[in-house]
């Protein structure tokens, strides 16, 4: 099947390397010439601007957008709008809000175009681990794309079928679903990443306090020099709190125990503050995701191990950077 890529950054990229490995044809675009080259000599079909991108398209013609969320995402939905035809596809494979979503399919539909919104997740290890991805939009767009989808997703794989979902026919157990209307695949990722900062926040804490139990002001016979890379690792085999993040935890402690390289600056997409919007509109608390989030801002002003934690899970599962202070 045939699917043009706009952004072919670290998920960009590698979500055409996915869909080429199984066979799929990706015609691509980016602004930045090397980084159509580089996926160029890798098979994909290259163009220099966005009028070759799609005179390459077939119709109906699927647009998978994968850029930062905002007025670069905004406004690339709106030129190919203008650009497209009756029966196309536009794909927002970001983390753009959900409203946003549902304007966008609006304005699309008064043209026929159809829109879907696709919560990624996956990160930097998506191209061998597949992506997890939360749908929304038109149904038929949906339906069509099943095959993008299906190759994208991480499948079955060795997890144990969960008791009581036997006769349910969906596509969740293979690590990709419908989530329903316009925006509901942005609003269901969105909490996703807001538990995610939750999550996160608990092993951070946790690490932290390990840490803190070795220092002067603890009564010497309380005194216990912890080796967090290998208590992570332990805690990676039978443990109730075993989990990817804890995994990325376990690697980011065995290449750096102290975390050195990191300054525990912590930075957020707007998932998190998106979610606890949603929270409030809805009367429903979110004390814990609030908290992550609120600790996030405090990172920005001084710092602890357990935002150093926190900056190692982000470059591990994301390939976050942390950014410098201003």
């Amino acid at each position: 099947m045939q699917l043009g890529m706009i952004g072919l950054g670290r998920m960009g990229g590698n979500i055409v390397r996915r869909l080429m490995n199984s066979g799929h044809s990706c015609v691509v675009y980016d602004a930045l010439p090397d980084s159509v080259h580089q996926l160029a000599s890798e098979g994909a079909i290259p163009s220099k601007d966005l009028k070759q991108f799609m005179d390459q398209l077939t119709s109906p013609k699927a647009v998978w957008v994968m850029l930062p969320a905002g007025p670069i995402t905004e406004s690339t939905i709106a030129t190919l709008g203008d650009m497209m035809s009756a029966g196309d596809i536009i794909i927002d494979g970001g983390n753009s809000n959900f409203k946003d979503d549902v304007r966008r399919a609006q304005t699309l539909a008064e043209k026929g175009i159809r829109y879907i919104d696709v919560g990624t997740s996956g990160g930097v290890w998506g191209l061998e681990r597949g992506y997890c991805m939360m749908i929304g939009g038109d149904k038929t767009a949906f339906d069509h794309l099943d095959p993008i989808f299906k190759t994208l997703a991480p499948g079955v794989g060795s997890i144990d079928k969960t008791p009581g979902r036997e006769g349910r026919q969906s596509t969740a157990e293979e690590g990709y679903l419908y989530t329903g209307p316009a925006g509901s695949g942005h609003f269901v990722k969105m909490v996703h990443n807001g538990i995610e900062y939750g999550l996160m926040q608990a092993y951070a804490e946790g690490l932290d306090i390990l840490k803190g139990v070795n220092q002067e002001v603890i009564p010497a016979e309380r005194r216990y020099d912890l080796d967090l890379a290998d208590i992570t690792e332990l805690w990676r085999r039978g443990s109730v709190v075993s989990s990817w993040l804890l995994d990325l935890s376990a690697i980011s402690l065995a290449e750096d125990p102290e975390l050195k390289a990191f300054s525990g600056r912590v930075d957020d997409s707007g998932e998190g503050r998106w979610t606890i919007q949603a929270a409030i509109e809805q009367a429903v608390p979110a004390d814990v995701l609030t908290a992550a989030l609120y600790t996030r801002f405090r990172s920005r002003q001084d710092h602890t191990f357990a935002e150093k934690v926190l900056s190692a899970m982000r470059k591990q599962f994301g390939g976050h950077q942390e950014s410098k202070k201003s």
